[in-house]
């Protein structure tokens, strides 16, 4: 079978699964104040997030499966599910807040993951509870070295925020001199309830400039299609990078694919449409024509926004996806 490619002629390598919508923290850029969770009977089922994984890799040459969310440590069967796709030709990680991470470890550790994307702003207690709107630091924190001490390959994503958490940028850093860690920086993105700005993101430029003024840095090869610009400080065993999607977009290479938990697919993060895959496929009905349309109907950047403007600070974004970020999947 021909490899599932884009009209940019481009090969789609990697699939993000959100299996659930929930999340037990309430961060202000990922998730609106009302918003409204999916009833469990509207979820893909273990079997369907498997039999639609399956599809990919085997039919469209998928080789990267993440599973998200929501956050997806919020459903019981989640080793279950990993250790379904873990059978998978594939490299496959987990994106979580790391909040209930000590519950499911282990487990998911014998199910056959070999990395995980932890989200992290803050080192501040008290930062830490006005972002993710609950307490948790303390707790967040003993599961990133749990997991790092587990052996798993982690990750630490890193949102950004002008006026909010720049300030913490080289402590960040700091995590990658003794540790084998890859702290991944993030450009605040505009979603559908996260009252973005452009006087708010603090750009690739500025935290570049701000980390190579206090360290000597170089930078390092980028993995094929990767959406983050790596660098780490020489002789560091740790690396960080930047996902610089507002200032410097990488749509040109991006090979991201995208389900939601209730099983629509999407061909870019910022997309405003989306592909019902889960309703034929419980009718039975062969998904190559909607998925293949879907990735065609990508669009060249963005998901038709503008681009980045630095003279424009006043302007925020309208003509954004519905979709708040929680229920999107990173």
């Amino acid at each position: 079978m021909t490899l599932l490619t884009d009209r940019f002629s481009r090969t789609h390598r990697s699939l993000r699964i959100s299996i659930v919508d929930k999340c037990d923290l309430r961060c202000a850029y990922c998730m609106p104040e009302e918003q409204q969770f999916l009833r469990n009977e509207a979820l893909m089922t273990r079997e369907e997030i498997r039999t639609l994984a399956t599809l990919f890799v085997e039919r469209y040459g998928i080789t990267k499966v993440r599973l998200t969310g929501g956050e997806p440590l919020m459903r019981r069967d989640v080793a279950e599910i990993v250790g379904d796709l873990a059978k998978l030709p594939v490299k496959l990680g987990l994106s979580t807040n790391a909040m209930r991470l000590h519950l499911f470890l282990d487990r998911l550790v014998a199910a056959g993951l070999k990395s995980v994307n932890i989200s992290l702003d803050t080192f501040d207690a008290e930062r830490f509870r006005q972002i993710a709107r609950r307490e948790g630091f303390d707790q967040v924190w003993a599961n990133i070295q749990a997991a790092v001490d587990s052996g798993l390959r982690v990750k630490l994503n890193t949102v950004v925020m002008r006026g909010v958490n720049e300030d913490e940028l080289l402590r960040f850093v700091e995590l990658t001199r003794d540790r084998n860690v890859h702290v991944r920086f993030i450009e605040f993105m505009p979603f559908a309830g996260n009252h973005w700005g452009r006087d708010k993101v603090y750009t690739y430029a500025e935290m570049l400039g701000r980390i190579g003024s206090a360290f000597p840095i170089e930078k390092l090869d980028d993995e094929p299609n990767s959406t983050a610009k790596a660098w780490r400080v020489k002789g560091w065993p740790g690396t960080f990078a930047v996902i610089s999607t507002v200032t410097e977009p990488f749509c040109g290479s991006c090979d991201r694919l995208r389900l939601t938990a209730e099983g629509k697919m999407r061909n870019c993060l910022f997309a405003r449409e989306e592909t019902d895959l889960l309703t034929p496929l419980r009718k039975g009905e062969d998904l190559d024509a909607l998925i293949r349309a879907n990735v065609l109907a990508k669009h060249e950047m963005l998901g038709g926004l503008p681009r980045f403007q630095p003279d424009k600070q006043d302007e925020v974004l309208h003509d954004l996806s519905t979709r708040p970020m929680v229920s999107i999947g990173g």
